[in-house]
């Protein structure tokens, strides 16, 4: 049943390739699925070519399952992406044949070898607005320069869909992401949600107690898994008496675990904008004025601060990391005087020298784009929040639909075009994401 729903749902012509020994030379017959078999020589190599001796006689189903693994993953190869994903529910042994490297690999072949990038996949700009239906999504495809309109359903393991009632519910607000996962919160529900949209996988997480109210979330991939790092208060309490208390969620242990004591860090509107950088086993956090950077050790919970001397004459200052490695740290900041920026400059952290821990200038944004960069802002730099994606470095203005970034490998800076499905005149509220899919990104 499952070989016949393969060959009418794809219709896939079945090509492969079978190396054989010299001494097999001769005409032979499958009994079972009355099929003729006769070897022809190409390239000299063997390949297998299968003629019915009636039109009318079906395969044998059971012919599937005799394939050797390898033959399989090689015919699958063949398929669209999209159709392949499709077929994950057919039977159990495709679900856990489709993740394996040498399908991936012979995919990746099949279908991008023109391609400059090694992954099967592109990776995206993923952007979201206010305006956009709850459901829909605008990409920008970095390997083909062009942009991609998709919907998107985020679902749970056990199949049920998240609805919101329109799109500026609160769970937009709070949506991150990294490695090719995503991560929301669902205040009706005191839970995040952690999905990998390509695998349409998705993983449930409960807050650590009920009566908590959620102030801060910093969501990174690490190489062994993710981290989620929250800032919690009792919403009970208030204002005025109310405490931080720290909670980090580790994939490897499917548990939180709370650190006492009241963080004593202002991290401003970080729910909106600005993440927590992982770097050399910690998580990175700029706090606005008094300008500081300092590092929650993830292993004993400590806080460290001040991490480097800082530029002189900041006007605001943004971490941004290398993309969960966790090898390389940048600063991106404004540098003038009584608040307003002149220049916008880059720094890279670097560590251990003979004068401690420093932050070292990189690049310097040309003239011509601070000019523009600024009047965007208006100098109210609480608006802008920066993210590593492939290479680049991206500086977005929450209240302007484009994209500043910079390429570490080339030196170069570069504008990313107005999206053209967005209206002419639309409102703030411009969230760009890093959007790399990842098939291995467990949840």
């Amino acid at each position: 049943m499952v070989a016949n729903l393969l060959y009418l749902k794809c219709e896939v012509r079945l090509k492969f390739e079978v190396h054989v020994t010299p001494q097999v030379v001769s005409d032979f017959r499958d009994e079972k699925s009355n099929i003729l078999v006769t070897p022809m020589r190409i390239n000299n190599n063997m390949m297998m070519k299968s003629s019915p001796r009636s039109s009318s006689t079906p395969m044998d189903p059971r012919i599937w399952s005799k394939l050797p693994p390898e033959i399989l993953e090689y015919i699958l190869s063949f398929l669209p992406l999209k159709t392949f994903l499709n077929l994950r529910s057919t039977c159990k042994s495709f679900w856990s044949l489709i993740f394996t490297p040498p399908f991936i690999n012979k995919h990746s072949s099949s279908s991008s070898s023109s391609s400059s990038s090694s992954s099967p996949f592109s990776n995206f700009l993923f952007l979201s607005h206010p305006q956009f239906h709850h459901s829909h999504f605008t990409l920008y495809d970095c390997n083909h320069a062009t942009w991609r309109n998709i919907s998107l359903s985020l679902t749970t393991n056990d199949s049920s869909s998240l609805h919101h009632s329109s799109p500026s519910s609160s769970w937009f607000t709070t949506l991150v992401s990294s490695g090719g996962l995503f991560c929301l919160s669902d205040p009706t529900s005191c839970s995040l949600l952690v999905c990998n949209l390509l695998a349409k996988t998705s993983r449930k997480i409960q807050y650590p107690s009920f009566n908590l109210h959620l102030e801060h979330l910093t969501f990174v991939t690490t190489p062994k898994g993710y981290t989620i790092f929250v800032l919690f208060s009792h919403s009970s309490s208030s204002p005025s008496s109310s405490s931080s208390n720290v909670f980090v969620y580790d994939s490897k242990v499917l548990s939180w675990t709370r650190f006492e004591g009241r963080f004593g860090v202002n991290l401003g509107d970080n729910i909106r904008q600005h993440q927590g950088v992982y770097f050399n086993g910690g998580l990175y956090f700029a706090t606005p004025e008094p300008f500081s950077v300092v590092k929650f050790d993830l292993g004993n919970g400590k806080l460290e601060r001040p991490i480097g001397v800082l530029p002189n004459q900041v006007t605001f200052l943004r971490l941004v990391g290398d993309g969960g490695e966790g090898k390389k740290m940048y600063l991106v900041g404004g540098v003038g005087s009584n608040g307003i920026s002149r220049s916008i400059k880059l720094w890279e952290f670097c560590e251990e020298n003979d004068y401690g821990n420093y932050w070292n200038e990189v690049e310097s944004l040309p003239d011509l784009m601070c000019r523009k960069f600024v009047s965007v802002c208006y100098h109210n730099y609480e608006h802008v929040y920066c993210f590593w994606h492939e290479g680049m470095i991206c500086i977005c203005c929450y209240t302007w639909p484009e994209i500043l970034y910079y390429l570490v490998s080339r030196k170069t800076w570069h504008w990313l075009p107005r999206c053209p499905s967005l209206p002419l005149k639309c409102s703030c509220g411009f969230k760009w994401f890093s959007f790399v899919p990842n098939l291995y990104a467990a949840v």
